[in-house]
């Protein structure tokens, strides 16, 4: 499969600063969305080390396999690309604590992580936080993530509605972050990919205020990647642009 793609982050409109970072390697298969979280400086510290050290560490494991040395235990469950991605993620982590324990105006920093490795026919989806991954399909969105944040534990318990939780006071707090504490549990999962796919990795800026149908029907426009993009984080400054944006958009097609 060729994978083409197109990017735009945006500060919103009521951020005085982007704390969004991401990254695309198409040579390495590699998309990655961060959303730093610490105030000031420190949450974009922490999602550029995030993608710094994951996007490292893919490009340094390219060749690997289970026989290798990894950092941490291969999980025979796992195929080696979720190795990789669990690895990069856990390596992030450490990266972060070690930062942390430099500088004291870093302590407290964190940030979320979403991440999509393509290799031949298959992509597989790490995350850890609220950033999101949407697969469109046939003009159906799926939702290939779950948000680790206390809002979306509510609606799947069926105490708040997808409505309310976009609206509670509560919706930025994460219940699971790259964080420098202990290593994080990543969900991570692989996913077939067929000609025509569209894949989305965004923020929170982005579904905080914009639901699902919106998004589906922009990013399944006849239309190149760059100006979804950019329509996506339109359609969330034009809801009041409560915070950073990033919108990174994945186009699969037969080479």
């Amino acid at each position: 499969m060729s994978v083409a793609w197109a990017v735009v982050s945006d500060t919103g409109l009521r951020r005085s600063s982007n704390e969004d970072n991401h990254c695309a390697r198409p040579d390495l298969g590699l998309f990655l969305v961060a959303d730093g979280m610490g105030g000031h400086v420190a949450g974009e510290v922490a999602s550029r080390i995030a993608v710094e050290t994951i996007e490292e560490f893919i490009d340094q494991t390219k060749s690997a396999g289970p026989d290798d040395t990894w950092p941490f235990p291969f999980d025979t469950a796992l195929g080696t690309d979720a190795n990789r991605m669990t690895a990069a993620f856990r390596l992030a982590n450490r990266t972060i604590a070690a930062k942390m324990a430099a500088a004291q105006g870093l302590r407290g920093m964190a940030t979320t992580a979403s991440a999509v490795l393509v290799h031949g026919e298959e992509a597989v989806v790490a995350h850890v936080g609220d950033s999101r991954v949407y697969r469109l399909r046939g003009g159906e969105l799926e939702r290939l993530t779950v948000d680790h944040s206390w809002v979306e534990e509510q609606v799947r318990a069926g105490a708040l509605t997808p409505e309310a939780a976009r609206q509670h006071p509560w919706r930025n707090v994460v219940t699971r972050a790259l964080s420098g504490g202990e290593d994080p549990a990543v969900d991570v999962a692989e996913y077939p990919l067929k000609p025509g796919d569209r894949l989305l990795l965004c923020s929170d800026g982005l579904f905080s205020v914009t639901p699902d149908e919106q998004t589906a029907e922009i990013l399944g426009r006849d239309a190149p990647l760059a100006d979804i993009c950019q329509a996506l984080v339109d359609e969330a400054n034009a809801k009041g642009g409560p915070d950073n944006i990033t919108t990174l958009v994945l186009q699969i097609d037969v080479p």
